[in-house]
């Protein structure tokens, strides 16, 4: 095998693909979580109280769990262009939309609609990734795309203070200002996806014939493998053991980092800072997530023997963070700014963990699921993991309601974090630390991400 072509060809898939991917990802999640910069003002202008706000956002993510596994499956058959581009499109139309907001009613019917444009784009794009790249590269591949969700949230807050600050232009409030800008450049990364990415390595034109051939027929005896290995059809990969604790799992990681990410700044706002400081202390975390999502990349593909030990770690990472963050909202530090940045130092050590769960996480169910059945598997973890997007922030605004302290809510989501840990423990993966799906001698993963 010629090493050189094989380096050759990851890199340039990597530079074609990823950077629109994390480009677009980052926009459509910034549209997800927005709310939570926007009901520093909305919430009283709407008249939406902290449950009415915790169950509109997470009502997103019950539309979510109904059509992410159909959507994944027409895309198998249909092709990134003409599914995931329009459905992004779609998504920043509706993102805009928000700033039409009245009242709880239409707050919760769009925050629905919401959740159903973004149903299969996330693993939509987790199965087309499995189109380009081998087992070995996966781990910091996922990593670089999913940089989009604690990239989103570390520059929503600056973006968003400066965009409150437009009140009152052309008779708008802010936070409307703030679903219109934030929802149109959504609208054209869905265009620029439709331009610019091929559905397969067959159709890249900037591909040679002897590039397409080697990963066409890598990916192929990779299949073939984990096919003869496993041999699952669709229909098994709904009910498959793995397949439901891998779904546990993320269900109980995205309620921890879903709980944190709608509530973060209101619960930093609480400690007694200004709106602007909020906005600002509230992207700290993200920026930890970042590097968390990196270095867990790093060392799940350099260990990927060790991957479902790895997943603990993390998840173990994220249950400290926010128990601590629990315990210290309880506590005064002196002035309101010192408590907020002891409480986000924190909380960053739970998003080092929250993120970097997903780089060992998504790798998992391609080492034994292909075809069709990745297709539903993949969109099952992902729908049933994301109803966590409806616990966590509903979880957090009853605790609070119910208790007047956001300290509990933390404790909660860390609670969730723990039931991850523990199903961890119990799952095995057909396949993990097969030496077939380490990197060839001589070659370095990390050329894939550089």
């Amino acid at each position: 095998m010629d090493r050189t072509l094989q380096s050759r060809t990851m890199r340039q898939a990597f530079f074609r693909l990823l950077p629109i991917l994390i480009l677009a990802y980052l926009a459509a999640f910034l549209d997800r979580v927005n709310i939570a910069n926007a009901a520093l003002t909305m919430n009283a202008s709407v008249g939406l109280n902290a449950h009415m706000f915790g169950l509109g956002a997470g009502l997103f993510f019950v539309s979510y769990f109904v059509f992410g596994p159909p959507s994944n499956l027409i895309l198998e058959r249909v092709g990134v262009r003409f599914w995931i581009a329009p459905m992004v499109i779609g998504l920043g139309a509706l993102s805009m939309t928000m700033a039409l907001v009245k009242g709880p009613t239409s707050f919760l019917v769009l925050r629905f609609l919401l959740g159903a444009a973004e149903a299969g784009f996330f693993p939509g794009v987790i199965l087309y990734l499995t189109y380009w790249f081998p087992a070995a590269y996966r781990s910091r591949i996922t990593a670089a795309f999913m940089m989009a969700i604690p990239g989103s949230l570390a520059i929503a807050g600056p973006i968003s203070n400066a965009i409150l600050h437009m009140s009152g232009v052309n008779g708008m409030k802010g936070w409307q200002w703030l679903f219109i800008m934030e929802g149109a450049p959504t609208m054209v990364l869905g265009a620029v996806m439709f331009l610019f990415l091929p559905d397969r390595p067959q159709s890249a034109t900037w591909l040679s014939t002897e590039q397409k051939e080697w990963l066409i027929n890598t990916l192929k005896a990779e299949a073939d493998r984990i096919g003869a290995a496993n041999g699952m059809g669709l229909r098994k990969a709904f009910s498959d053991r793995s397949v439901l604790l891998l779904s546990l799992i993320y269900l109980a990681n995205i309620t921890t980092n879903l709980g944190i990410a709608f509530f973060l700044p209101l619960i930093v706002k609480a400690l007694g800072v200004t709106t602007k400081q909020t906005n600002y202390i509230s992207a700290i975390p993200y920026v930890a997530g970042m590097v968390g999502i990196y270095v867990f990349g790093v060392v799940s593909d350099r260990f990927k023997s060790k991957r479902r030990s790895i997943l603990v770690l993390a998840l173990s990472i994220s249950v400290i963070g926010l128990a601590g963050a629990g315990f210290v909202n309880e506590i005064s530090f002196g002035s309101a700014l010192t408590s907020a940045y002891v409480s986000i130092g924190l909380v960053s050590i739970a998003a080092v963990g929250i993120y970097g769960t997903k780089a060992p996480f998504w790798p998992l169910p391609s080492l034994f699921l292909t075809g069709s059945a990745a297709a539903g598997g993949i969109a099952v973890i992902n729908s049933i993991g994301n109803l966590g997007g409806f616990i966590g922030p509903s979880a957090v605004g009853w605790v609070k309601d119910t208790t007047h302290s956001y300290s509990w809510g933390l404790y909660a989501l860390a609670s969730f974090g723990l039931i991850a840990v523990l199903a961890s423990l119990f799952l095995r993966i057909p396949g993990e630390g097969n030496p077939e799906y380490r990197a060839p001698a001589g070659i370095e993963v990390a050329e894939a991400s550089t």
